[in-house]
């Protein structure tokens, strides 16, 4: 415990260097990058009183780029920051995945122990699906976006994670057996946050903020459940409607935290990206699994190559450089994060309107910085 805490305190005195030392400056951009550079890369995100996004970038540990374009909420005219919470959607994938990887380290799951020992009115079908399989895509698990009630006409229908795995054990097959193939699986992460609160006793918005959150001083960033607490500096989605601006922050699958329920921010993200470079939360071998590529054939890829994903991330590489990143989308909200550990560059784009291509702008940042 008190060597697991020293990693945490490591952790908080690089967050503290980097909080205190100068930012959005032209020096500290590794040359030849200047600040101008980035800022047209995200020019189209700058009309006035639009959404828009928010830009990370660390580089050996160091973080020389943070700043905010656009608007937060329109309602308001909220500028945003570097301390914008933005719903992170299937970038809170790697937060659940690291969920499991503590539960295992405490000696209280196994990833290779079946759905049915966990939850042992789960149907036949998951004597063969284990969280392992949960955690890389390849359990098989219908998609329980498909198999949702049809909404009431006067209320919008919330389903959360508990509502998922009912689904589930409702069904009498997967899609495949399971370690079979691979098939991104959103179901298969609303089930890991039951099995999170199953081990645990406890809930699993609580479980990130006692064992991820608060440990690494990520202050403001939560799973996010309406009406039991709320965002702070919290950044609304939007889509383009008839040259317009409409809010499409919520959606019937927004209660559900295991596949993407989380909002933060780039200074707290900063923060999650320290803690995966120093292993604050697990050493180097225990988190060794999430960063090692299944070798299961995509179910549509054309070439059944094997798959490229980890516990919580993708893994293929980027024009030659070794890369862990991940995306995530929902109404309003498009986010992306990439990580390249041998170059020791992270970039990050969190945006609140429904016309970012995260991914493009991310890599387009990542190229000014990354050597040939």
């Amino acid at each position: 415990m008190n060597q697991w805490l020293s990693k945490c305190d490591r952790v908080m005195a690089i967050f503290l260097m980097i909080a205190t030392s100068p930012m959005l400056t032209a020096s500290a951009l590794a040359a030849p990058v200047s600040m101008s550079q980035i800022d047209a890369i995200f020019a189209g995100l700058t009309s006035n009183g639009a959404p828009g996004a928010a830009v990370l970038v660390i580089q050996e540990g160091k973080t020389v780029f943070a700043r905010g374009y656009g608007i937060a909420n329109l309602r308001t005219n909220e500028k945003i920051s570097p301390r914008t919470n933005f719903r992170l959607a299937s970038l809170t994938k790697q937060f659940t995945a690291m969920s499991v990887l503590l539960l295992a380290h405490d000696g209280k799951l196994r990833l290779d122990e079946p759905l049915t020992e966990i939850f042992p009115d789960f149907p036949a079908y998951g004597k063969t699906i284990t969280v392992r399989h949960l955690l890389n895509h390849t359990s098989g698990l219908l998609d329980y976006e498909d198999l949702m009630p049809a909404p009431h006409a006067k209320e919008m229908f919330q389903i959360k994670d508990a509502g998922v795995l009912a689904i589930l054990e409702k069904q009498k097959t997967a899609k495949f057996p399971p370690g079979t193939k691979w098939e991104y699986s959103n179901s298969g992460y609303a089930v890991l946050a039951m099995i999170v609160e199953k081990v645990s006793g406890e809930p699993f918005g609580r479980f990130l903020q006692e064992r991820i959150f608060a440990p690494l001083h990520m202050n403001g960033t939560l799973a996010y459940e309406k009406g039991k607490n709320k965002v702070p500096q919290r950044a609304f989605g939007y889509s383009p409607e008839n040259g317009r601006w409409r809010e499409t922050d919520q959606s019937p699958t927004s209660a559900v935290l295991g596949d993407g329920g989380v909002y933060s921010s780039l200074e707290d993200l900063a923060k999650w990206d320290a803690a995966l470079r120093e292993h604050a939360l697990l050493s180097g071998s225990e988190f060794r699994a999430a960063t090692t590529p299944v070798q299961a054939p995509g179910v549509d890829g054309p070439d059944h190559r094997p798959a490229e994903y980890g516990f919580g991330w993708f893994l293929n590489p980027y024009q030659g450089h070794t890369r862990m990143w991940h995306y995530g989308e929902t109404v309003g909200f498009r986010t992306a994060i990439q990580r390249f550990p041998k170059d020791g560059i992270t970039v990050v784009v969190l945006s609140n309107r429904a016309d970012a291509d995260a991914i493009r702008l991310s890599l387009k940042v990542a190229d000014l910085f990354l050597v040939p």
